[in-house]
């Protein structure tokens, strides 16, 4: 089956790195004509990418929103969200704060390890619209402080302390109020971990009661049973089907248009949430 959508991908304006220009670009040579650019908590790489959207890709505006429910860790995606709502920038702001006191953190820990950046690797750090550990790691290793990247990934998670995640209530709020549809992003676990069974269970109801729309079913990283197991809960539920690879381009090795494990994954029709995009 042909490959032609993808509505979980990633630009270097958030940990990804390729262009908004370089992924469009892409996602037309692989086949995949309906694309969402989700950057994690900015939207300023889909903006960079509206303004020139090439001749046969349908381009859906999208953000990816680092939250915390009540029983546990999640991200939600706003998919089909207006760039310009308030509501978004407000929390985008919040989300920014966070993660530029997190970023100080991160660098301070590795400032007592005997891992400081020098300054204009830190400032540079800072400039980035949406810095997160891969950013980090790179950095690192570019410098010679380190030579493994998973090392590198394994120390910054191990002095991670506080957090950078918005109330998931809020977050679905904001994608609501912007237009949007709100999905539970890989919902039993992306690149970073799996989502035990009883944690799944508990922030189902929960993100369904602040007015979560639809599900991340069919993912890169899936085995097919699971993508259709989630795609029958959905439906008790009453979710939309959403479907996406979660690409990083070189930072993670998911190619792009991968919405599976084992196979190539569900068709248009099949991924009910663009009825409401």
């Amino acid at each position: 089956m042909k490959k032609t959508l993808d509505i979980h991908t990633h630009t270097c304006f958030s940990d990804g790195t390729d262009t908004p220009e370089e992924l469009m670009d892409k996602a037309l040579a692989k086949g995949v004509t309906t694309l969402a650019v989700t950057d994690h908590d900015t939207v300023e790489g889909v903006k960079a990418a509206l303004t020139r959207v090439p001749r046969g890709l349908t381009l859906i505006p999208g953000v990816e929103l680092s939250c915390r429910g009540r029983a546990g860790k999640c991200h939600i995606l706003g998919l089909g969200v207006d760039v310009e709502s308030a509501a978004l920038k407000s929390a985008l702001e919040t989300l920014a704060s966070l993660r530029r006191a997190k970023l100080e953190r991160r660098l301070g820990m590795l400032a007592d390890r005997g891992l400081k950046l020098p300054d204009r690797e830190a400032e540079a750090l800072r400039a980035l619209p949406s810095a997160g550990k891969p950013h980090i790691v790179a950095a690192l290793i570019r410098l010679g402080l380190m030579e493994d990247r998973e090392a590198a990934f394994a120390l910054l998670k191990e002095g991670d302390r506080g957090t950078d995640r918005l109330d998931a209530e809020t977050a679905v709020a904001a994608v609501l109020a912007a237009g949007g549809v709100p999905v539970w992003a890989h919902p039993r676990g992306g690149v970073d971990g799996a989502v035990e069974e009883a944690e799944f269970r508990a922030l189902l109801p929960e993100l369904i009661s602040y007015g979560l729309g639809g599900m991340e079913c069919w993912y890169s990283l899936y085995p097919s049973s699971l993508c259709r197991e989630l795609s029958w809960i959905a439906g008790e539920n009453g979710l939309l089907i959403s479907a996406g690879s979660d690409y990083h381009g070189d930072n993670k090795a998911v190619p792009l248009g991968q919405l599976s494990a084992d196979e190539p994954g569900p068709s248009k029709a099949d991924v009910s949430v663009l009825t409401a995009l």
